[in-house]
């Protein structure tokens, strides 16, 4: 009997020792698969925010109830073993779907700032900007004067252009993220400081071997960019532009006219350019007035400044859409004679078109 009884109590001791050596085994391998699986929420296009001093529960809690997390249990064990709660940053969250507790907390620790975009269209006008400016809630602007209001101040292009009485040509187009609370002074800011990101020691070594200054540089790309639809006619166009400003011949380009009539708040914005358009006695009349335009109609991008300082070598003086494609390319020529041909058969096409609705 004592024995048996010695045996039995071995094996209950090996019994308690197996549970006492599988408990933490099955707790770590729980642990790690709920830490490492993906949980897949509605919430991937939301923002969630984490307030400053939120506890390690007051966010596990949150998460849950986004759906993010199935269990708050495995992340905050994890937190408080790893002791990464002082790491957890505050902040506006998206978090992507699926996602694991482990990617969660990453991003907690990384930090993320709700952000707004702003996209500057190639070619746009600073009464283009401020007015799509005008329509971000964020930006809390009264009304589009009070954006252009705003790009009046050229402190920030003073030793690029001291001349500039406002920002137009220096508000360099592409797509712009910033926080949510950030003042509408700051974003206009953003796109000088792009600008001039582009502006490199380079370009401003090629605008001095070609006798020019940063303006004249944005002016003449500023052109190119609402003439040219195709990338690879840019440097054709910045052609046809020096070889007519060589020879005394006025330009002639319909967006410096468009120019000219917003100014003057005459501007029908239907598309068209009328006799009134044609005829007004603006500098920036090119039909009228020989040479470059006062100042830059538009915001170029990098190929328009880059076609401006690189020009192609021809002998072009003269160019007209090409009417059998529909991608914007132009024929190009160097006699009057040819030009005239090329408009006559776009016009013609033009009319055949009409007739055919």
């Amino acid at each position: 009997m004592l024995i048996k009884s010695r045996k039995a109590r071995k094996r209950l001791w090996l019994g308690i020792c197996l549970f006492l050596l599988a408990v933490p085994a099955v707790f770590s391998l729980s642990l790690y698969r709920e830490l490492h699986t993906p949980v897949a929420h509605g919430k991937a296009d939301d923002y969630i925010e984490i307030p400053r001093r939120s506890t390690p529960e007051a966010i596990a809690n949150k998460l849950l109830s986004a759906g993010v997390v199935r269990r708050t249990w495995p992340l905050l064990f994890y937190i408080k073993i790893s002791g990464s709660a002082k790491l957890i940053k505050a902040g506006e969250y998206r978090f992507s779907s699926p996602i694991t507790p482990l990617g969660v907390l990453k991003k907690l620790e990384e930090g993320e700032q709700r952000l707004s975009r702003f996209t500057v269209i190639e070619g746009w006008t600073r009464w283009d900007i401020a007015d799509s400016l005008s329509h971000v809630d964020e930006l809390h602007l009264r009304d589009s004067n009070e954006a252009l209001r705003l790009m009046d101040e050229t402190s920030a292009i003073r030793d690029l252009d001291p001349v500039a009485t406002n920002l137009e040509g220096y508000l360099f187009p592409a797509t712009y993220s910033y926080p949510v609370d950030t003042k509408p002074a700051a974003v206009i800011a953003g796109m000088v400081k792009r600008f001039r990101q582009e502006w490199t020691p380079e370009r401003a070594e090629r605008a001095r071997a070609l006798h020019m200054s940063p303006r004249q540089i944005v002016i003449v790309a500023s052109l190119i960019e609402t003439e040219a639809k195709l990338k690879d006619e840019r440097p054709l166009i910045a052609s046809v532009i020096y070889n007519r400003l060589n020879r005394g011949i006025a330009l002639g380009m319909d967006s410096t006219i468009v120019y000219a009539s917003k100014l003057a708040g005459k501007w029908r914005n239907d598309g068209r350019v009328y006799l009134s358009d044609v005829n007004r006695r603006s500098p920036y009349n090119t039909r009228i007035f020989v040479g470059l335009p006062p100042g830059p109609v538009g915001a170029p991008g990098e190929s328009s400044i880059d076609a401006a300082l690189n020009p192609a070598q021809t002998d072009y003086l003269y160019y007209v859409r090409e009417p059998s494609r529909d991608d914007g390319a132009h024929n190009f020529y160097s006699k009057e004679a040819d030009f005239e041909k090329g408009v006559r058969a776009l016009r013609e096409w033009e009319r055949t078109r009409e007739s055919g609705r």
